[in-house]
């Protein structure tokens, strides 16, 4: 059975005081136990999601547990409208100049046929779009705080998604033209978070700002 690929324990108790993070989708899920963690090891974090409600549910149940030493502000986004991703990043940035990372793990998988506000493909739009231009958005504020990092949240269904081969078409990314097909359209946007970070490692190297 293949080891599993973990970090080193001691990254996981290093102090993180004073440093500012974001993660979007920070509500449920991955995002959560990130969102947890870092605050256990002494960051601001800031929690992004589409439903602030539900944001703050999750920010009074990690702060209940005690196990946070820093700090949790919720922030509304909505990846899926570009509108709001703006709205959000100037808000962070007004706030915090700063920022020692981003986690782009929000995300949708295999929904109906749809579209973002803007006229995107669902999943791509929200998977990867939203996430592009958040990033860009803030990529400033990284670099003033560099050593700084940004992770995209892919999944292995990059490559196979249900039996559905995990790639972007160019000619058609939204399905004006092909049948929808919610895996398909899931591989695609997951792709294209792999292929985001990469760019951005080589666009950025020598910045100070990690992409992974």
């Amino acid at each position: 059975m293949p080891k599993p690929l973990l970090c080193p324990p001691e990254v996981l108790t290093q102090d993180l005081t004073g440093k500012v993070y974001v993660v979007t989708g920070g509500n449920s899920g991955i995002g959560l136990v990130t969102v947890g963690q870092l605050a256990k090891q002494g960051a601001h974090v800031v929690l992004a999601c589409r439903r602030p409600e539900q944001g703050e549910r999750a920010r009074a149940e990690l702060l209940a547990a005690g196990a946070a030493r820093g700090t949790i502000q919720v922030l509304p986004l909505d990846l899926a409208s570009l509108a709001s991703v703006r709205a959000f990043a100037a808000t962070c940035t007004a706030a915090h100049p700063r920022l020692a990372g981003l986690v782009n793990n929000a995300g949708v998988m295999n929904t109906p046929a749809g579209k973002t506000r803007d006229g995107f493909e669902t999943q791509l739009g929200t998977n990867h779009l939203g996430h592009f231009l958040l990033t860009e958005l803030l990529l400033e504020a990284l670099r003033a705080g560099a050593p700084s990092r940004v992770v995209n949240v892919s999944s292995c269904f990059h490559d196979q998604a249900q039996g559905r081969e995990g790639r972007i078409d160019f000619d058609d990314l939204h399905f004006e033209r092909r049948p929808y097909d919610g895996w398909t359209a899931y591989a695609q946007s997951k792709l294209a978070n792999v292929l985001h970070a990469r760019q951005l490692a080589r666009r950025l190297e020598g910045s100070g700002i990690t992409a992974v």
